[in-house]
């Protein structure tokens, strides 16, 4: 049976660069999204050492980003975020389509990630993307009463791209 959200179409969002001038909207974001956020000093960092940083462009504004570093064959997907009220409608998907679009143009071949146990909506994501746990890494985040793992989990661009292919799945660049 269809819900009041099935009806509902997804929201409209674009991608783009992230810039200097978006990083007080990019921090109100994750300080409202995270217990421990990054701070500003830090998203200033990515965007000096050239990592990429997309923001999502929604009709009201900005609707969440991603950040990620490249090199050496291997991408690795440092944070992601959605606004709350975009969260469940396929806009995270659509983030993560367009950051592993641009690892595969850039020639990665895989892609890593951490996430919390605890975040499983992330989990069912990644996963249904083709994102495999592939270790832990113990105490790695920070959390109420102490420290929580970190799952890493990783992506083989080049099955993904089969799989895509396969399900004539294409990511569309305007969202």
């Amino acid at each position: 049976m269809a819900t009041a959200r099935d009806l509902v179409p997804p929201p409209r969002v674009t991608h783009r660069r992230m810039v200097e001038a978006d990083l007080a909207d990019v921090a109100a974001l994750e300080n409202a999204a995270y217990m421990f956020p990054w701070s500003i000093g830090i998203f200033r960092d990515c965007l000096r050492v050239g990592y990429t940083c997309r923001v999502l462009e929604a009709p009201d504004g900005i609707g969440g980003y991603g950040i990620m570093s490249m090199g050496a064959g291997e991408a690795h997907i440092l944070n992601v975020c959605v606004r709350a009220d975009l969260r469940g409608q396929s806009v995270g998907r659509r983030l993560m389509g367009w950051l592993l679009d641009e690892a595969r143009s850039a020639g990665q071949g895989w892609v890593f990630l951490e996430v919390r146990p605890s975040n499983r909506p992330a989990i069912l994501l990644y996963e249904s993307l083709g994102f495999a746990p592939v270790g832990l890494r113990r105490g790695y985040y920070q959390a109420v009463g102490g420290r929580e793992d970190a799952i890493v989990y990783r992506l083989d661009l080049d099955v993904w791209e089969e799989q895509r292919a396969r399900q004539g799945l294409a990511v569309r660049r305007d969202g």
